[in-house]
């Protein structure tokens, strides 16, 4: 007879137990983007709703802000770097392909012999992870995992962009996934269409870039390196009408109604996108909404959970409530779900 395999013994239910976030010391202000762009602080905020955004210096990488952030959230969830099962980080900024930043945020912290591994789907990473790290508990693949969003946006920013220079910036949050008595982290509704991969991409691949080194040094001229171009029309319009259902589809796996949500955490664009979509759901009054762009800027795979915990310190909403994720962005690729909001570390 065939041996027979057995099957990892998982749960029913997960859900977030602990949340940390890291942001750059260095706080920048629209007055120190507006030369560059020919702009504005009247017309960045008009556009986007950005006062000030964080800017990472040298000694503040992928790996080593992920690592704060990551130590937060741990301590939230009242667990130490031992018991993680696994690291699943979301960037698209990592600007070496191996070996992931996770694996090495995860020898940073102190893991030993731990599976880990990064995510890229753009602007919704964290909720990609999120869901991955939801089911790899349901499943019994591991108790708890270390979901983080982290990005250095500005190693491919061209300060002169008029599109994109005013709108991106850096920062890291994390959270623990682990096993719940009761529901904490909804069915994700996700996807993406690559036929709009124009609307947000990388101007050029990093083959492209070596050779227009090598023909630049050959002839004593000099090469840009890559920068994130963005299409604002093309992207606003795709948020402010498909992610609408995204949402709606979201909260009916869920199974939670739009007036059952304490909070609403899309992913920080843009505050005309935000609004766009609280009026498309008809968001009830009392949802509280997240507007951490407004300080923080654009983080891509970051935004989520450094959104989450802004919110959180505030005092705005509190571990326990109940709040629609959703992220979106470069692919085109989405992913949302409904969850129960974690706690801070003390």
């Amino acid at each position: 007879m065939p041996a027979r395999i057995d099957t990892a013994a998982g749960v029913k239910h997960t859900r977030m137990l602990g949340i940390g976030a890291y942001r750059p010391r260095r706080v920048v202000p629209n007055s120190e983007i507006i030369g560059p762009i020919d702009s504005s602080d009247e017309w960045i905020q008009t556009r986007s709703g950005i006062k000030t955004r964080r800017f990472a210096g040298d000694d503040e990488s992928i790996v080593s802000m992920s690592v704060a952030a990551s130590r937060d959230a741990i301590a939230a969830a009242g667990l130490t770097a031992s018991q993680i099962g696994c690291v699943v980080l979301a960037t698209s900024s990592m600007m070496v392909l191996g070996p992931s930043a996770g694996a090495v945020v995860a020898t940073e912290l102190g893991m030993s012999d731990c599976p880990a591994f990064d995510v890229s789907a753009g602007c919704a990473g964290f909720c990609h992870a999120l869901a991955t790290a939801s089911d790899m508990v349901r499943a019994g693949t591991a108790q708890y995992v270390l979901v983080i969003g982290a990005e250095r946006l500005t190693d491919l920013l061209d300060p002169t962009d008029r599109s994109t220079a005013f709108i991106f910036a850096d920062g890291a949050g994390a959270v623990v996934v682990g096993p719940s008595d009761t529901e904490g982290i909804g069915p994700v509704a996700w996807g993406s269409d690559g036929s709009q991969t124009a609307a947000i991409q990388q101007d050029k691949d990093f083959q492209t870039y070596f050779a227009e080194v090598a023909a630049a040094e050959a002839d004593g001229g000099t090469s840009e390196r890559p920068y994130i171009r963005m299409q604002g029309t093309a992207v606003f319009r795709w948020a402010a009408t498909f992610i609408e259902k995204a949402c709606r589809a979201a909260l009916d796996r869920a199974g939670v109604t739009m007036d059952e949500l304490d909070v609403f955490i899309p992913h920080q664009a843009n505050i005309r996108i935000t609004q766009a979509l609280t009026r498309a759901l008809h968001m009830p009054e009392g949802v509280v909404v997240a507007q951490d762009i407004t300080e923080t800027g654009n983080t891509s795979a970051a935004s989520i959970p450094l959104a989450m915990e802004q919110v959180l310190r505030s005092g705005e909403t509190k571990a326990g409530d109940v709040a629609l994720l959703m992220g979106f962005g470069a692919g085109l690729a989405y992913a949302g779900q409904v969850v129960t909001m974690p706690p801070l570390s003390s």
